[in-house]
């Protein structure tokens, strides 16, 4: 059994930008204890801390200044964040006529707004076009069709085309997009994405006006951010000769690296957006091309590590093996990435001071599932027992956002913190939630 006298201290890395060590006793976010703000909404509780989010999109905006910075909201989104993002002059990527309503409800401007996905249905698209987003991203000849189909507008809609790259992020199967034969763009390689630019460039009512890749999440390697920017520009330069078309924009997507374990490796928004501006710089030198204007889409780098997870223990068990199990009241109905992608977590013991030595343990969920894992290996308090409290960082992306109702388990609220004051941003569902949707 390995056990450790050490308590690590607050990383950065992984904890929000406002988490304070309170003497071991707790650990505070936003000026608030984590303890308190348990006692006050209870739990599970995802904890978002608004400064955090703000400086993340600080640092991308200066990273890519003259460009354009567009918050992938599917990370997390709520009409609370969608101000923060609009404040911050950043735009928005939204994904469904679903994440489109809480920008409206948000008053989020529409022509910093982009509509994603590979399957956007004729709401989607009729949402997005009655609203009058910025751009509209196609990712197949049948969503060419169906813009086409839901009629012309007073003033043509401006497209961008998802092209695949051919370049590997390099990162879990599940997160990568950039390669050949799977659901996401037109390949460069095959020949559809030269096809679907002269459908576009073809088609009345449409304005063409760039290009752009994805190459997957959880990226730590800014070449392949580069690989691929050169390629995209390649195309570019492509239908500038066939076509006579510049295309004025180059959107590069998003997918930087963000640490979930202290000494994960990250990709900084500095060292990310000096390379790749460079990249295309040179790249459009080469070809005599204007350099466009240069998106990205960072999602989880803005809102990861701004949230904090806050669980409380149900009960302890060893197995025959001696390994250690702690059972929380969240699990995959809260955070699926364990189950998704065998992500891990740190963990930390907050609301009062350990005095045992810490051992490995393995953090597990309250759901029917075998995969329900949170944590392996975290080291926690060998007297940690029924009534404590854990906190979880680096869970503001994809956790909420990717919650469910399995076990007909209500999801948690999430509670945003700035200068010690704390405000209910999602309220903690009902039974009466639950049920209002079984009409049967």
């Amino acid at each position: 059994m390995l056990l450790s006298t050490r308590r690590a201290d607050i990383d950065h890395a992984i904890w929000p930008a406002t988490a304070h060590d309170l003497d071991g006793d707790d650990i505070s976010v936003g000026g608030i204890p984590l303890a308190r703000l348990a006692d006050r909404y209870g739990t599970p509780l995802h904890v978002v801390d608004e400064t955090d989010v703000r400086q993340r999109c600080r640092a991308f905006k200066a990273a890519f200044a003259g460009g354009e910075v567009v918050y992938a909201g599917k990370a997390f989104l709520c009409r609370a964040m969608a101000r923060w993002i609009a404040e911050e002059g950043l735009s928005l990527d939204v994904c469904s006529a679903g994440e489109l309503a809480v920008a409206r409800a948000a008053g989020f401007p529409a022509k910093r707004i982009v509509m994603h996905g590979n399957a956007k249905t004729p709401e989607d698209l009729r949402a997005a076009m009655d609203y009058g987003v910025g751009r509209i991203v196609v990712d197949s000849t049948a969503e060419i069709s169906r813009l086409a189909a839901l009629g012309r507008r007073a003033a043509p809609q401006r497209l961008l085309i998802r092209v695949i790259p051919g370049v590997d992020g390099g990162s879990h199967p599940a997160m990568t997009t950039g390669t050949e034969d799977q659901k996401f763009g037109f390949s460069i390689a095959s020949g559809a994405a030269a096809e679907a630019v002269r459908r576009v460039i073809g088609q009345r009512g449409f304005e063409p006006v760039g290009l752009h890749c994805h190459i997957g999440s959880q990226i730590t390697s800014i070449e392949l951010f580069e690989r691929a920017a050169v390629r995209v520009v390649d195309l570019m330069a492509t239908i500038r000769d066939e076509h006579g078309v510049t295309l004025p924009q180059l959107d590069l997507g998003g997918g930087f690296a963000v640490p979930y374990l202290s000494g994960d490796a990250e990709i900084s928004p500095a060292a990310v957006g000096e390379r790749l501006m460079a990249a295309v710089r040179s790249a459009c030198a080469s070809y005599r091309l204007p350099v466009p204007q240069v998106t990205v889409e960072p999602g989880r780098a803005i809102s990861a590590r701004a949230g904090v997870t806050v669980y409380r223990v149900l009960g302890v068990k060893r197995g025959l093996s001696g390994r250690v199990f702690v059972t929380v009241d969240g699990g995959m109905s809260d955070n699926p990435r364990p189950s998704l992608y065998g992500a891990n977590y740190t963990v930390r013991l907050v609301g009062r001071r350990a005095t045992a030595a810490e051992r490995a343990t393995t953090v597990v969920g309250r759901h029917c599932e075998a995969g329900d894992v949170i944590a392996r290996d975290a080291l926690l308090p060998a007297d940690v027992r029924p009534g404590d409290l854990l906190a979880v960082p680096c869970t503001g992306a994809y956790h909420h956002s990717m919650s469910s109702n399995y076990n007909l388990v209500r999801r948690p609220p999430v509670v945003g913190v700035a200068g010690g004051n704390g405000r209910l941003l999602i309220r903690r569902e009902t039974e009466s939630d639950l049920l209002r949707r079984d009409v049967g």
